[in-house]
């Protein structure tokens, strides 16, 4: 009688854990079948008006649209982007803080910072990738480069007064100028600025070259300004449909801006996915599609395992390039 009570009880306990051991299973599938039950806010690392803020809120206005919550944009620009980063990187793993943020952060500020106070690979699960922007290598018309191979023969000809422009240490503009140096061998100095103030140094005729956005620039390529000479990505830009790629004219490289969506590491898995989900079907949206391809955006779905291997490829790639530069920031 004894052994019976003992085993009946233990028989009850095992009961119980297993139960709460479902459940435990089940919580997070649950969680992601009420999410989101509140408004959502979608920290942007950089200032209103640019390309992330951009993609952020048109995801923003779509998903309120979706999921009849409010996603509230905030823009937390500083720190090359790290403090967008760090925000998001230090909050609830629940889904309702979310990060849009952009190729230097995530793929450069690791390697170009020596103390971060949040790594985007080890306290950010990456969510969906946004869109790739291409960068356009221009030169003032005034040089009457006409081609990629009059610049190439230009920089032969003036070895000591190649000199190259960009919005900061650490961008896009700058590792893809410092990058295509690099494959040319073309011995160029990277003069860094704050914002446009390297395009106009560019259109004086004080800089020779640049790796601009595609957006940043088409008013001024309509207006004579500047001359397009190659793009930077593997295929050729909508919005500059007659401009070749650097791969097209033998230069062996394919590099471009990114944006994404990102969340804090620890956000169950069923929650990420759902959020990925509702980009996806926003990105493949024609309207929505055409809208991103008018600003020089070019959207690119991709699943989450997708997008995780991409962003690791991404920083494993531009370590070597980012040190054989010498760039540093602290």
């Amino acid at each position: 009688m004894r052994t019976h009570t003992i085993t009946s009880f233990q028989s009850s306990r095992w009961r119980h854990i297993l139960l709460a051991s479902l459940l435990t299973l089940l919580a997070p599938a649950l969680w992601a079948q009420n999410y989101p039950e509140k408004p959502i806010k979608l920290v942007v690392s950089f200032t209103a008006g640019g390309t992330t803020d951009i993609l952020a809120r048109e995801v923003a206005n779509q998903l309120t649209q979706r999921w009849g919550v409010s996603v509230v944009v905030e823009n937390k620009p500083g720190a090359a982007g790290n403090l967008g980063t760090e925000i998001v990187g230090r909050a609830a793993p629940d889904g309702y803080t979310l990060l849009a943020n952009s190729f230097g952060p995530i793929a450069i500020n690791p390697t170009l910072f020596k103390n971060l106070a949040v790594n985007p690979h080890t306290e950010l699960q990456p969510v969906a990738m946004l869109a790739e922007v291409p960068t356009v290598l221009v030169v003032p018309t005034s040089l009457g480069i006409q081609t990629l191979a009059d610049l190439l023969k230009y920089a032969k000809a003036h070895p000591d007064e190649m000199s190259y422009g960009s919005t900061g240490i650490g961008t896009a503009a700058h590792m893809t100028g410092f990058l295509f140096s690099q494959r040319t061998s073309m011995n160029a100095l990277h003069v860094p600025y704050k914002g446009a103030e390297a395009t106009r140094d560019l259109v004086a005729g004080r800089l020779q070259f640049m790796f601009a956005t595609v957006p940043s620039v088409v008013p001024l390529i309509k207006a004579g300004q500047l001359k397009p000479l190659a793009i930077s990505t593997k295929m050729r830009s909508r919005s500059l449909p007659d401009v070749p790629t650097l791969r097209e004219q033998g230069v062996d490289m394919a590099t471009g801006s990114w944006f994404g969506l990102f969340v804090p590491k620890a956000t169950p898995a069923a929650i990420v996915n759902k959020l990925n989900d509702a980009v996806v079907k926003i990105l493949d949206a024609p309207q929505v599609n055409s809208r991103l391809v008018a600003q020089g955006a070019e959207p690119v779905p991709m699943n989450v395992d997708e997008f995780s291997r991409f962003v690791r490829h991404e920083y494993e790639s531009w370590i070597p390039i980012v040190k054989a530069s010498g760039a540093r920031a602290e």
